[in-house]
């Protein structure tokens, strides 16, 4: 299979990146970003692209399974509007030109409790990004919806890592199971898995299914 991949530079990005690329199922890995992985493979192709214009390289997207893993937070990004830009606009946007150039299959990660009719922004936009690529042309779309991600990042997070150890002790009294944290590479190696699996529609997988997945 022919991978294409947006976001591969962030912290679930790097690990499906590292995965593909042990597995002989996908002899071919085509990264799109603004930035470079920093290093080269036989079967790796990058393309540095400014995800404005997509007239620029919307002809290039075509492969047998998108993988979407794009998203910033509002400190990165510096307001809501730019942090929509990139959290929906370029994702729906990418995942659009992949279904008109026929690729079949849509991996997405999303966010629990994605909700379009949520009050919180962040979920809401996660939420609207979900109804909407639901609608394109594709013959399978994943929905991943992880819990707090955890991993080697290669930005500092503050509050990510409050919330992490928070969460924990939360956890650890039987509480708010359904956002416990989760590691990057699990929710890869779910992605994978859901890439490969048989059927067709959409299928969207909560925490609980995110970990079952990982693991079959």
């Amino acid at each position: 299979m022919k991978a294409i991949i947006i976001g591969a530079t962030g912290l679930v990005g790097r690990e499906l990146v590292q995965l593909l690329l042990e597995d002989d199922r996908f002899p071919q890995i085509v990264v799109f970003g603004r930035r470079s992985l920093g290093f080269n493979h036989s079967k790796l192709t990058e393309h540095l692209i400014n995800f404005d214009a997509p007239g620029e390289w919307k002809h290039l997207v075509n492969g047998d399974v998108l993988f979407s893993t794009l998203g910033t937070t509002i400190k990165q990004a510096g307001s809501k509007e730019v942090q929509y830009k990139v959290d929906y606009t370029y994702q729906y946007e990418f995942a659009k030109a992949a279904s008109e150039n026929g690729t079949p299959v849509y991996v997405l990660v999303s966010a629990a409790s994605a909700n379009p009719e949520s009050r919180v922004f962040y979920t809401r936009m996660k939420g609207e990004l979900e109804r909407d690529v639901k609608d394109l042309n594709f013959s399978a779309t994943h929905i991943i919806q992880p819990g707090l991600l955890h991993g080697n990042r290669q930005e500092n997070r503050t509050g990510e890592k409050i919330a992490f150890q928070t969460l924990k002790v939360v956890n650890a009294l039987g509480l708010m199971k359904a956002y416990r944290p989760i590691h990057g590479k699990t929710v890869a190696q779910a992605m994978v898995h859901a890439a490969l699996s048989i059927g067709t529609g959409v299928q969207t997988y909560t925490l609980e299914e995110v970990f079952k997945l990982a693991s079959v």
